[in-house]
């Protein structure tokens, strides 16, 4: 699959490159993992000279001989003698840059302090001395959940996020020009926009719903243990407690009470975890609630990993016995009323695109009732739309829309209200 969007990201890094050429630069790059990360640096350095390295989980000496051999290679960098501790590979690194500018880029960067914990404290002290003399363009990427930043004064954090959804339309067009509102919103269902998952269905020839979900329910298919690859070592021996929270989200059990009484202990430090450690769920209010108010739901913000914890992880049993067709045959069977709450969240991320709405969100009262799928104002003119979202435009209706409003009336002084109804047929 071709390169695609990223054009504010390109334009910061060509800049940080441009101006390395005289003082050195130092950009951080932060996202999930499949988001493009290194697809992005690499795209920005076509034709510059820059040295790679991935940092794997091997010892200390041995990843220093590696980087040594690709330092040579990619910058003719000659290094005698052997270097066992990144601390000195990193200086020579530095110093070689006073005299050739280049870009050094250490991908996984989090993955150091497994390798050595005192590393990060050692490329601080290093960068502090050496930085004002040398012409480095140093870039450094890891997952937002575990990437650490041992030192400041950066030149720019970037944090990479999914594709927008008007870029998941223009990539389908590009691979099924017939492409319907349904294989759309599977496409956004299954990947979430992220890059990674796109190729992997784009390319393997999935441009439509049926064959999407096919793809994914293949015995070679990367989908069926991603999520398990993703988290298990983010969460250490706690990844069961972990996942069995998750898992009971994407069912539907999104309040705290409800996933109290079923783990069988009080969830809250973990919920926490999952918000503010690995940003993985996000609490949601209804709109218009006063501060301090303890109506929330939970909600998974990774559409791929909402889909796993919702089909792949409850269903493992089908996937280690080869019973994928049964597997299949269970997404099937669910995906109409999956996807019509998935619908619900590509409106959200659709009208926030399009940057019209200063306040947007979700309603319910405290009875968990009189719920409306999407409120968004416009402060500018005075506009709010308010919404009912469903897959079938015929079962939208506005009349008892307006009805549920009534109470949120008095939040919307001054306002011009219009009541809308939102399908498969608005995507």
């Amino acid at each position: 699959m071709k390169f695609y969007d990223r054009k504010a990201e390109l334009e910061v890094l060509k800049e940080n490159l441009i101006r390395s050429g005289n003082t050195a630069c130092f950009t951080v790059l932060v996202g999930r993992r499949r988001i493009g990360k290194t697809a992005l640096v690499l795209e920005s350095l076509k034709k510059q000279k820059h040295l790679y390295l991935f940092v794997s989980r091997q010892t200390e000496p041995l990843l220093c001989a590696g980087f040594q051999e690709a330092a040579e290679k990619a910058l003719g960098l000659r290094i005698f003698g052997t270097l066992n501790r990144f601390r000195d590979l990193f200086e020579q690194l530095l110093l070689f840059a006073r005299d050739v500018p280049y870009t050094l880029v250490i991908d996984e960067f989090q993955e150091l302090e497994r390798v050595n914990p005192a590393i990060f404290s050692e490329i601080q002290d290093l960068w502090d001395r050496h930085k004002d003399r040398v012409k480095i363009n140093f870039i450094v990427s890891g997952s937002i959940s575990s990437v650490k930043l041992p030192f400041g004064r950066m030149t720019s954090k970037l944090h990479l996020k999914s594709f927008k959804v008007s870029v998941l339309k223009k990539i389908l067009k590009d691979h099924n020009p017939r492409y319907t509102p349904e294989d759309l919103l599977s496409l956004y269902m299954l990947t979430g926009g992220v890059p990674k998952y796109i190729e992997w269905l784009m390319d393997g020839g999935a441009v439509n719903s049926s064959g999407m979900l096919e793809k994914v329910c293949r015995l070679d298919s990367p989908f069926l243990n991603e999520g398990k690859e993703l988290l298990v070592s983010e969460f250490g021996r706690e990844y069961g407690t972990y996942f069995s929270i998750l898992q009971l989200i994407a069912a539907g059990k999104n309040t705290q009470a409800e996933i109290d009484s079923i783990i069988g202990k009080n969830t809250g430090s973990y919920l926490s975890n999952l918000e503010g450690d690995y940003s993985l769920i996000t609490g949601i209010k209804p709109l218009f609630s006063k501060p301090g108010s303890r109506n929330r739901r939970w909600m998974i913000g990774d559409q791929y990993l909402r889909f796993w914890f919702r089909f792949m992880y409850p269903r493992q049993s089908l996937i280690e016995t080869g019973r994928n067709d049964l597997l299949c045959a269970y997404i099937r069977k669910n995906y109409e009323q999956y996807s019509g709450r998935v619908l619900e969240n590509y409106f959200h991320e659709k009208v926030a695109e399009e940057g019209s709405a200063a306040r947007m969100g979700n309603y319910w009262d405290s009875g968990g009732e009189n719920e409306i799928d999407l409120i968004a104002m416009n402060d500018a003119d005075k506009t709010a739309v308010v919404a009912e979202i469903k897959r079938n435009a015929k079962k939208i209706n506005t009349a008892v829309l307006k009805i549920k409003a009534e109470k949120i009336r008095q939040e919307l002084p001054g306002y011009r209200v219009e009541y809308r109804g939102l399908s498969l047929d608005d995507m």
